[in-house]
């Protein structure tokens, strides 16, 4: 019954919305505070929205957060010289919100934390508060990245692309 619920959910859902929830406002304002807050610390994060699944991966089985990670390996963010990507995947059509942390940092950060910055941007996403949400949680994943990496002083090689992408 979940997994028909689903396929539900990814055809009919919400999903049409992704340019009124992600505007090229919000788009910019996003790159910016990942741009500004990858000055204070030694990761990178990389934020990605997806309208919905395929019909036919939900219904194999594929669910948001094996999606993450595919999304993770897709964009590379594994792929920094301290092992310090994090990906904030959003889901628009389940509202589901995953983030995947690469080794170096999710050795440090305990789940808990990552699924605490999860609920505060979903409750921000549930009152129509996509900006506050999506910034909040960049600014959050900041603070834990700074907490465990801080820059060195150095300027951030800046290795992954901070505008966030829209799949």
């Amino acid at each position: 019954m979940e997994r028909l619920q689903r396929w539900v959910r990814n055809v009919f859902g919400g999903w049409f919305h992704l340019r009124r929830c992600f505007p090229a406002d919000l788009l910019d304002a996003m790159a910016q505070a990942i741009s500004e807050g990858e000055r204070r610390h030694l990761g990178e994060v990389r934020f990605a929205v997806e309208s919905r699944l395929a019909p036919g991966a939900v219904w194999s089985g594929l669910t948001a957060r094996q999606r993450a990670h595919q999304v993770f390996a897709q964009l590379g963010v594994w792929d920094t010289e301290h092992n310090t990507g994090v990906l904030i995947y959003v889901l628009l059509a389940e509202r589901r919100i995953e983030i995947v942390a690469d080794r170096g940092l999710a050795a440090r950060v305990d789940p808990e934390e990552w699924s605490g910055i999860c609920s505060r941007m979903r409750e921000e996403f549930s009152a129509g508060r996509w900006r506050e949400g999506s910034l909040a949680g960049i600014a959050q994943v900041h603070t834990l990245a700074e907490a465990h990496f801080p820059s060195d002083g150095r300027t951030n090689s800046d290795e992954l692309p901070d505008r966030p992408v829209l799949l």
